[in-house]
């Protein structure tokens, strides 16, 4: 896992990804998840390039079911992008590096 990749969890989720000014990218996964296995170097790789610009938070929907229930994810994975405490696009399913990329720089631009 990238070092720019933390875990967020049912009791810190607000703190982690609501009450933040940059985008937050969470990933939503479980560890039995092929294609969250899958989407984990992508998310790796982006989290990498897009350091200090945008957070990641990775939530194991199996530890912390509230994050997922509240949230509405009823498949894995599921990323949602987060900004000013607001859900901005959801992606579900393995994406590509440049769908998940062209997402994040539309938030990071509206963040600037």
């Amino acid at each position: 896992m990238s070092e720019f990749v933390q875990n967020a969890n049912d009791g810190n989720f607000t703190d982690a990804v609501l009450n933040t000014n940059k985008p937050v990218l969470v990933d939503f996964w479980a560890p039995w998840c092929a294609p969250c296995r899958a989407l984990t170097p992508i998310v790796d790789a982006l989290a990498d390039q897009y350091a200090g610009a945008v957070q990641f938070m990775k939530v194991n929907v199996d530890d912390n079911p509230q994050a997922a229930q509240r949230y509405g994810v009823q498949a894995i994975p599921t990323l949602i992008l987060f900004r000013g405490g607001e859900e901005k696009q959801r992606m579900v399913g393995v994406s590509r590096k440049e769908v998940i990329a062209q997402a994040i720089d539309l938030q990071v631009d509206q963040a600037n």
